[in-house]
């Protein structure tokens, strides 16, 4: 008989990372969960192209992995640089932003710790139904290595947490094969196939795109830059601290009582804390350098605000933008040698990869505590990391409740397993009677 596991874990970036330590800590010397997780990439990373030199945190160490459910588990930020001997030193920064490379490293120390549980180098690519008796009874979870062997595993329960996709705008779909044209999430990787590139454009005017800004004009080489955005200026994330509570976990519990016509208001309204917006200190930096560009009378950098990219052509001398100034309603082309699109994600591809269960599943809703809602014949527990915005509220796709809600995955976990090990021992004792 093929081995069922308890659960099995789709990807593992910090979200399954969190909840490996929840479960590890929460078994009170009682049997362990068998919990696998699989993950696409050789090695733990996280937004490994994105790591540039002087990208810092834009939350609290304090919402690491763990503090946050369990202020004294090992595997907090604190206990971490304790560890690391960097403690005492990290204490005279006085600061609570780590830099990017820091937190990196220390989300690498913990997936280090569960080595033995995940599967590196594997990417899940299918998910089917395995009925006993007439009911969906366990998940049949189907793996590709890099090799081209595929996989086939047995589950009771499935967590996905897959994290964003690259969000391509239209116009540039076309070109997604073009080396010339990326999405920042590989940023470093692939602007490192163009060490000659003259004239490079970002789109986008959230923080990637502006600490992207930052990197190339500093570059060796000058590169000429235009930042290319539809906003009138680059807004400033709101972290006042009364604004930030939206991100507190209990306010998930008060976003998710509420209909839906509220839930969308307030992602309305809190929007300026996460999206197409950056870091005030950051802004201060672009203003200053173009401060000193204008004292120095020079032209090399540019801020094409009210910008629409109207249309995209690939040539054999670089790709060609025609941008419409929405300000006084003229177009013009440039070409370029690189563009960045720094444009943000899509977080649905979970509905691809579920989608021979759409039967049982239905609209993809999920329960307070981020279980799937499905028919009364389909027994599996499937859950959602980073992928319950609409229902759960902004925190859901960010670092900021990921110890909370790891910890109530977990306990849904082995409330799961406690009944079901209850039912399996009535039922033996039914048939020793």
């Amino acid at each position: 008989m093929q081995h069922i596991h308890d659960l099995i874990g789709v990807g593992f970036g910090p979200s399954n990372v969190a909840l490996a330590i929840a479960l590890d800590e929460k078994r009170h010397g009682s049997k362990p969960l068998d919990a696998l997780f699989i993950e696409r990439q050789p090695s733990f990373a996280w937004h490994p192209h994105m790591l540039l030199d002087q990208a810092h945190m834009q939350i609290s160490f304090l919402k690491d992995l763990a503090t946050l459910r369990n202020p004294t588990s090992r595997f907090t930020f604190v206990n971490y640089l304790h560890e690391k001997g960097r403690l005492t030193d990290f204490i005279n920064l006085k600061s609570f932003f780590p830099s990017r490379h820091e937190f990196n490293d220390y989300l690498g120390w913990a997936a280090g710790q569960f080595e033995d549980a995940c599967r590196y180098g594997e990417e899940v690519f299918d998910v089917q139904p395995e009925k006993q008796g007439g009911e969906v009874q366990f998940l049949r979870v189907r793996s590709r290595t890099a090799d081209g062997r595929v996989q086939e595993r047995l589950a009771r329960n499935l967590v996905v947490s897959i994290g964003g996709v690259p969000n391509i705008p239209e116009g540039f779909r076309a070109l997604r094969d073009d080396p010339r044209v990326f999405h920042s999430s590989s940023y470093l990787k692939d602007m490192a196939q163009h060490p000659q590139a003259r004239r490079v454009a970002i789109v986008g005017a959230g923080q990637s795109a502006a600490e992207i800004f930052m990197d190339l004009q500093g570059r060796p080489g000058a590169p000429q830059v235009d930042f290319i955005m539809r906003a009138r200026s680059i807004r400033p994330s709101d972290d006042s601290p009364f604004v930030n509570e939206v991100f507190n976990a209990d306010f998930t519990d008060y976003m998710y009582s509420q209909g839906t016509e509220v839930r969308a208001a307030l992602l309305d309204e809190f929007a300026q804390t996460n999206y197409a917006v950056a870091d005030l200190d950051l802004i201060q930096q672009i203003y200053k350098v173009f401060y000193d560009q204008k004292v120095a009378r020079g032209s090399r950098l540019r801020m094409l605000r009210q910008h629409d990219v109207r249309a995209v052509r690939a040539a054999s001398d670089g790709i060609h933008l025609t941008l419409l100034d929405r300000d006084v309603q003229r177009e013009s082309t440039v070409r370029y040698d690189a563009v960045v699109l720094a444009t943000g994600y899509s977080r649905d591809q979970h509905k691809d990869l579920l989608a021979p269960l759409a039967p049982y599943i239905g609209p993809y809703d999920v329960d307070r505590y981020y279980r799937l809602k499905a028919t009364p014949d389909f027994h599996p527990g499937i859950y959602l990391q980073g992928a319950c915005e609409d229902s759960h509220g902004l925190s859901d796709t960010l670092l900021s409740v990921t110890s909370v809600r790891t910890g109530e995955i977990g306990n849904a976990l082995l409330a799961a397993q406690s009944r079901a090990r209850s039912a399996a021992r009535d039922a033996s004792q039914a048939v020793q009677i």
